[in-house]
């Protein structure tokens, strides 16, 4: 691409790891809001239960995503085991923030369920790409 040329090889591949990240991480992301608003919204469920039921989908799904597709030559492939716990652990960071978002939104501003749904779908990948990049798929 013409217009990322000026840039180092280096800045090129983190370029294209984030369209990579973007792409996939909004279908993961909108799975899990699809998966939280339909249990909390229709379903009627508990919007922390939707949301952890959300969350679960969520892990699977982006775990095999990430290592396959988002971070694929990014870093070393050692230890799998490892790498796994740190996703987990980096999820769970995910699954808290979502949490929040949920909590503030919905409980405590007492808006509708899919109020959330944005911080979901921009503030929390944010971090969690930095997280996933920096610690996890190193």
């Amino acid at each position: 691409m013409k217009i990322l040329g000026h840039l180092s090889a280096g800045r090129q591949a983190l370029f294209w790891q984030i369209v990579r990240y973007g792409v996939s991480g909004l279908f993961i992301t909108a799975c899990q809001a699809a998966i939280y608003w339909t249990l909390a919204a229709p379903a009627g469920l508990h919007p922390q239960l939707a949301n952890g039921i959300g969350y679960v989908a969520a892990v699977i799904i982006g775990y095999v995503t990430h290592s396959l597709f988002t971070f694929r030559g990014h870093g070393t492939r050692g230890n799998q085991a490892a790498r796994g716990f740190k996703f987990v652990a980096v999820s769970l960071v995910s699954y808290a923030l979502n949490a929040l978002w949920v909590f503030l939104c919905v409980t405590h501003m007492r808006w509708p369920e899919w109020s959330p749904i944005p911080a979901m779908l921009f503030v929390t990948p944010a971090v969690v790409f930095s997280l996933n990049r920096q610690w996890v798929f190193k």
